[in-house]
């Protein structure tokens, strides 16, 4: 399993910096490895979904679990990656900290390779998030 833990403080409350992200729909937006989102179920706080990403254009299967105005836990069922992606908030002074982490690897064949992608990953998560800061602070 590979760790990427990046994050961003932010000039604005939790519940403006909660607003945008918590539009999953609109994840592409931000994430530049997320191409598109399909939603397969709603119950309550948990979102069942396909999204297809960037490498390759392939087809992941994901559980989000929604905790409002704390986090977003998003576990990857089926596909490519295995493993979780957790966007968590927290405040500090008038300011909010958005922390992505992320504990994933490759399957298959394609757990060598784990390593290499890390950085490739963790790169776009950082843009993920000015992207996100960027949004909120205009």
């Amino acid at each position: 399993m590979a760790t990427i833990e990046v994050s961003v403080e932010i000039n604005a409350p939790i519940d403006k910096v909660w607003e945008v992200i918590s539009d999953i729909d609109n994840e592409p937006k931000f994430w530049k490895g997320t191409k598109e989102v399909k939603n397969i179920s709603k119950d309550g706080n948990q979102v069942n979904r396909e999204i297809t990403i960037a490498f390759r254009d392939q087809k992941c299967m994901q559980e989000v679990k929604i905790s409002p105005k704390e986090k977003i836990e998003v576990k990857f069922t089926k596909g490519i990656i295995d493993g979780t992606k957790t966007i968590n908030l927290s405040s500090k002074d008038e300011k909010t900290v958005l922390r992505a982490i992320w504990n994933i690897k490759l399957t298959g064949l394609m757990g060598m390779f784990t390593g290499m992608i890390t950085n490739h990953i963790k790169s776009g998560t950082e843009q993920a998030l000015q992207n996100i800061k960027k949004e909120v602070e205009r």
